[in-house]
């Protein structure tokens, strides 16, 4: 089974640990950084999507055309513009990038968040209408003749595309979430479908939902598993933990500066979205799980977004991520807290473990397969 690793397309060089010293969209940090993951090993990067940061898909098209192999996972709303529209431009940088695109569709966990760009959706209608959406841009990248829609969000005749992606059939769609809404929609419309950093246990428990979603759904397959982590990798045991301890205490410190002051007294004081409510859940059972899976980067952030740690020396969190390919994770997204130098630092000294022991055991499996083969 190959694995694949994804990390940040960050436009500026602020983290949850250390205050923003570039414009909100620095051309020069975004190739740098993409520059930092194409040269060490990395599969894609992900240009996220805030209701006030720079525009993905403008950002993604600017490093496509700088870079030549890596690939591109663009976070989308459905909010934000009409499918077909949608489509088009999807389409469009599928064809800038010569193929490299994956979308992942995001359908919006904060309802604050979300009105700000004018969407007041209930979040399960949010659901529903994310299911129409993907729908609508599936068929628009592969229909050639006109055709019409007449759903529950979107009404329109007689579209059809004059661009289409150069992957065939279609780009890859993504999608994520920890409710059972999210793994209804996910189920049925994923070929990827992102979890964030839980303990194993209850990963394999989301994965064993999410095909069984795929299978009410009436599909065939499954979609491909991607798990997220914050790596924290020193060369020793006891760096790693002084490292870990370290990023904490950046990180509150960091929530308690007068602009994430602000930002939360305006937004939600408790996160809407399950995934959240998971990892804030999971922080206050316990700090560590498994082999090197950490919770107080989670706690200390609120539980916001990808935020489970992984501590250790890099021989220690290569180990624990194959823990989770063993579940069947094919997809290890990691971002760090310094985004160039901890890119580098996992391309250099993690991937190439994994990279390793993954194609040992696919070895093993196909050896154990055609001794079995002969035999019969």
């Amino acid at each position: 089974m190959p694995v694949e690793f994804l990390g940040i397309a960050a436009t500026g060089d602020g983290s949850e640990t250390t205050a923003r010293t570039t414009h909100a969209f620095d051309r020069e940090y975004t190739i740098r950084l993409a520059r930092a993951h194409e040269d060490h090993g990395w599969d894609r990067v992900l240009f996220a999507y805030g209701a006030g940061s720079p525009e993905p898909a403008a950002a993604a098209a600017y490093l496509a055309a700088k870079l030549d192999t890596l690939q591109i996972l663009l976070a989308h709303r459905p909010n934000v513009s009409y499918p077909t529209f949608a489509a088009k431009t999807f389409a469009t940088l599928d064809r800038i990038s010569d193929g490299r695109l994956t979308v992942h569709f995001i359908t919006g966990g904060n309802d604050h968040e979300q009105q700000r760009e004018g969407d007041f959706l209930p979040k399960d209608r949010r659901y529903d209408r994310t299911r129409e959406y993907i729908r609508i841009v599936k068929q628009a990248w592969t229909s050639r003749e006109p055709f019409d829609h007449d759903g529950e969000f979107y009404r329109f005749n007689d579209f059809v595309s004059d661009v289409f992606p150069v992957q065939l059939p279609r780009p890859n769609v993504s999608f994520g979430g920890s409710s059972p809404a999210a793994y209804a929609a996910g189920g049925a419309e994923a070929d990827i479908y992102c979890l964030w950093g839980e303990p194993l246990a209850r990963t394999a428990e989301q994965i064993e939902l999410v095909k069984a979603a795929a299978k009410a759904a009436g599909r065939t397959d499954v979609p491909r598993i991607q798990a997220a982590f914050r790596p924290i990798i020193a060369p020793t045991e006891e760096l790693a933990w002084e490292k870990a301890h370290r990023t904490v205490g950046a990180i509150k410190a960091r929530r308690e500066s007068s602009d994430l002051v602000r930002r939360r007294l305006t937004g939600a004081q408790q996160p809407e979205n399950t995934g959240s409510q998971r990892l804030l859940e999971i922080a206050a059972a316990g700090e560590r799980y498994d082999r090197a899976l950490w919770t107080p980067t989670a706690a200390a952030t609120g539980g916001a977004g990808n935020s489970n740690a992984l501590v250790g020396t890099p021989e220690t969190v290569a180990q624990a991520l194959l823990d989770y390919y063993d579940l069947g994770v094919e997809i290890l997204s990691a971002r760090g807290y310094d985004h160039i130098d901890d890119a580098i630092d996992f391309g250099r000294y993690v991937i190439p473990l994994v990279r390793e022991e993954v194609a040992k055991r696919d070895a093993a499996k196909a050896a154990a397969g055609a001794g079995e083969a002969a035999a019969r």
